[in-house]
């Protein structure tokens, strides 16, 4: 199950109230019509209010141009349940179902519930049927999302039987779930013997969520994030901790937890969402069939807005010392975090994070200019950016690892920064290269839509927000670029509204205390220890009796007979191939593909690394992370930057590590650079590309000493949230060459690596050694191309391909770096058929 941090919701979050989701609304951009059903989508657009549904009644039905589609909402009779169905020619169809989950303490309770109704339904009593439904299914989607204030259960499928089969366990395991006293103790917390069959063992805490929370707030980057929320909102749910404080966990009560799913997992308290091309009326008809049985009530969740501080406020914490640090005596993080405007202002908090998006993102913007320019510290603060997944959306900007004694100056720097932009204003460029990004966005393609969008939508809906509005990107760029004309002030004037004059700010500081690990140690023994001081031998028998129960459960085979199937009835038999073609330019050649990429040109190019030494081998990936974001051509990184806003959706780069496809042990090592552009714009991409891989810049020792520190910081932050990853790419070494090389690249050998050359003061041996490595990959004669493009634009993208390649440095040689395979291939084994 997955635990919705701010870091990372905010970069799926469609909603225009993200900084982060103006760029991410391209992740999941629209796919352009191919074959839809007319009859289904004409269906749909003769709704009309008042019209009667399965149970069900047309509140609206709304073309949504952006994204191709035509959305309905409705709202349940019986119950007052809400739908949002989102029609669309997309055969990966997605259903969701969202409730306002609001605790009002530390237990965890929305969590541990999340965990706990996926032990077992009524229909499918079977533990984990997510997991044990892999086998049994075609999804493309499933999991559970616990955020801070709403709880969503979504899938995604391509198969309209599996689809029905997913909704069934998914509706019963939310209304249904058997939620038993022992899956409680399994997911939330328990006390248990050592060793449960031995009652010599010393009694322990233990709990699947009670463990991951431990974990989360191990990392001081988690820390620091979960007490900005808690600080800048105290008055509500978002003061505290929806996922679990281990220090309150064990406060949950069993019937606690059944409380809350009676109030909280109710069809009053839901929110439904289907998209795709699948017809709604079977979708309202199955659903309804799960509602029937239950009547309306007035749930009382809502989110009260938080009052407002007449004067901004500061406080200090503290955490664990990190041992990756590459400067021990840097790690002090710092941010001034703002609270903003009620995330249902759907125009209002697009506005704000235009401005979020100025002020912090990308090398050009004032905050990065001002704060990471500098090297006061390693990165931005956790929290920087703007974030729209709470009831008021919030601005943070601040600085990751800095010297204790640099908070005042940082604090001075952020106040000095925002007085200059209201003073100066925004570069044109700037503000264009933002709107192209929007532009681009809009039609950029990535896998599964349907589930982004759910998950988009998900927070301005759960606060009863306008979910349609949110996604008419169109309808509100227009209104924005209408009142950027009749005010050419209005980003400094919103600048000062919400950062200068706004009194709701918090500066909020987090320095290392090498007495933190032990102190949350002692005082989890005591926690211990009073909870079994106040156990008789009655209780501790009773504690040993649940453990082997506990243990025995989870040793049992379980019947799944109950979980639905698909039969091979219920296959597509029909193979949908892909047009792959192969065109040779000169000494290369070029995959071509032929898709709808709604006006999208798709590069990608893999340059050989066969050449390269092994002493150089495990800097590739700090070659990769820098030689898109440094100077080229004669220019500047922040020229390279603004042109590949201005131009693209950016430039990439990544180690690729590929078996042979029939021989054990070779393998294919590779660097592999990765862009797309707007049709119009492909030429101009590849002619950036042309500059970055003739003339980059590695000399600019300050700029690549910024992007080294960040990229150590990133590593060192991802051992605590990722360490299984470390550990099964550790263990994945010793078995073959691609497990060893794989380890090298993404393992915790390369955070060891990069943390050595953060601690380096003189960069010369490094520049030497990305030179060296440019001096491999950058040849013409290595590189091989990969196009994915539209049928009109095609030939014309191809030609500029081979004008590109011909203004290449280096020698024009044919080499066999990834032999030609057959396309087409039959494999024969066997094996038990499940489906």
């Amino acid at each position: 199950m997955q635990l919705i941090k701010r870091a990372s919701f905010a970069v799926t979050n469609l909603l225009k109230a993200s900084s982060k989701s103006i760029i991410s609304i391209g992740q999941v951009g629209p796919k352009a019509f191919r074959h839809l059903n007319e009859d289904a989508r004409n269906r749909i657009r003769a709704l009309k209010p008042g019209d009667k549904l399965h149970g069900y009644t047309v509140q609206r039905v709304e073309e949504v141009p952006d994204f191709f589609i035509t959305a309905v909402m409705l709202r349940h009779d019986k119950t007052g349940a809400e739908h949002f169905h989102a029609a669309r020619d997309d055969d990966n169809n997605t259903f969701s179902v969202t409730f306002r989950t609001t605790p009002r303490d530390n237990t965890g309770v929305p969590h541990i519930l999340e965990h706990t109704v996926l032990c077992g339904s009524q229909k499918f009593p079977i533990r984990d049927p997510f997991f044990k439904m892999l086998s049994r299914s075609m999804a493309t989607f499933m999991n559970a999302l616990t955020a801070y204030d709403w709880t969503m259960y979504p899938f995604s499928s391509q198969n309209e039987q599996d689809f029905k089969n997913l909704m069934s366990v998914y509706l019963d395991a939310v209304f249904n779930p058997l939620i038993r006293e022992l899956d409680f103790c399994q997911e939330g917390w328990r006390l248990e013997y050592a060793d449960p069959n031995d009652s010599s063992t010393p009694i322990i805490l233990k709990g699947v969520v009670y463990n991951e929370m431990k974990g989360v707030f191990s990392n001081s980057q988690s820390i620091y994030s979960q007490k900005a929320l808690n600080s800048l909102l105290p008055s509500h749910t978002y003061g505290v901790v929806s996922g679990g404080d281990p220090e309150h966990i064990p406060e949950l009560t069993y019937q606690q937890l059944k409380d809350f799913h009676a109030t909280h997992y109710h069809p009053s308290n839901a929110k439904f969402f289907t998209y795709g091309n699948l017809p709604v009326e079977n979708h309202l008809q199955f659903i309804n069939q799960s509602l029937e049985k239950f009547e309306k009530i007035a749930p009382s969740t809502d989110v009260p807005k938080e009052p407002r501080w007449p004067e901004p406020q500061t406080k200090t914490i503290s955490c664990p010392p990190d041992p990756m640090a590459a400067d021990p005596l840097k790690q002090t993080t710092v941010s001034v975090n703002y609270l903003l405007s009620d995330i249902t202002d759907i125009y209002e908090n697009f506005v704000a994070s235009v401005v979020g998006y100025l002020l912090t993102s990308g090398e050009t913007s004032p905050f990065y200019r001002a704060l990471l320019e500098p090297n006061i510290g390693s990165d931005y603060a956790p929290t920087t950016g703007f974030h729209a997944d709470t009831k008021e959306a919030i601005f943070s900007v601040g600085l990751l690892n800095i010297k204790k004694d640099d908070v005042d100056q940082v604090l001075k720097i952020i106040e000095e920064t925002v007085d200059k932009v209201i003073k100066e204003g925004f570069e044109q460029k700037r503000i264009d290269a933002l709107l192209h990004r929007i532009e681009l966005s809009q039609k950029h393609e990535s896998s599964n839509f349907g589930f982004h969008l759910a998950v988009g939508v998900a927070s301005v809906w759960n606060h009863d927000g306008d979910p349609l509005q949110s996604i008419q990107i169109g309808k509100i760029v227009t209104k924005f670029k209408d009142d950027l004309k009749k005010n050419p002030k209005l980003l400094q004037d919103k600048v000062k509204q919400y950062l200068k004059d706004n009194t709701h700010k918090l500066v909020l500081a987090m320095h290392p205390d090498e007495t933190y690990i032990s102190n949350k140690e002692n005082a989890e023994k005591e926690r211990l220890e009073k909870l079994v001081s106040g156990l008789d031998n009655e209780a501790k028998v009773q504690v040993q009796s649940r453990g082997k129960q506990l243990l025995e459960l989870q040793n049992s085979t379980e019947d799944l007979s109950c979980l639905p199937s698909l039969k091979v009835t219920d296959l597509d038999k029909k193979i949908k191939p892909e047009p792959i073609e192969i065109k040779e330019a000169g000494w290369s050649f070029i995959q071509t593909c032929v898709q709808p990429t709604n006006g999208v040109t798709y590069l990608r190019m893999a340059s050989n690394l066969e050449g390269l030494s092994e002493e150089l081998m495990p800097y590739v990936p700090l070659f990769c992370q820098v030689i898109t974001s440094i100077g080229a051509g004669g220019h500047d990184y922040v020229w390279v930057s603004q042109q590949q806003e201005l131009y693209t959706g950016g430039l990439s780069a990544s180690p690729l590590v590929v078996p042979h496809h029939t021989e054990a042990g070779r393998i294919q090592r590779a660097v592999l650079f990765s862009s797309y552009a707007l049709e119009k714009n492909f030429n101009k991409m590849l002619d950036l590309w042309t500059l970055v891989i003739n003339s980059p810049d590695f000399s600019d020792s300050n700029r690549l000493s910024t992007l080294i520190r960040m990229a150590a910081s990133d590593l060192a932050s991802s051992l605590s949230d990722n360490g299984h990853h470390y550990a099964i790419t550790s263990s994945a070494s010793m078995l073959n060459v691609v497990g060893s090389i794989q380890e090298n690249f993404f393992g915790f050998s390369q955070v060891q690596t990069m943390k050595s050359v953060a601690e380096k003061a003189d960069l010369t041996e490094i520049i030497y050694k990305l030179q060296a490595i440019g001096e491999v990959v950058l040849d013409k004669s290595s590189i091989r191309l990969s196009l994915n493009a539209t049928p009109a634009s095609l030939d014309r993208s191809v030609h500029g391909i081979k004008t590109f390649l011909g203004h290449l440095k280096g020698e024009a040689e044919m080499t066999n770096i990834f032999p030609e395979v057959s396309l087409n291939h039959l494999y024969c084994c066997t094996c038990f058929i499940i489906f």
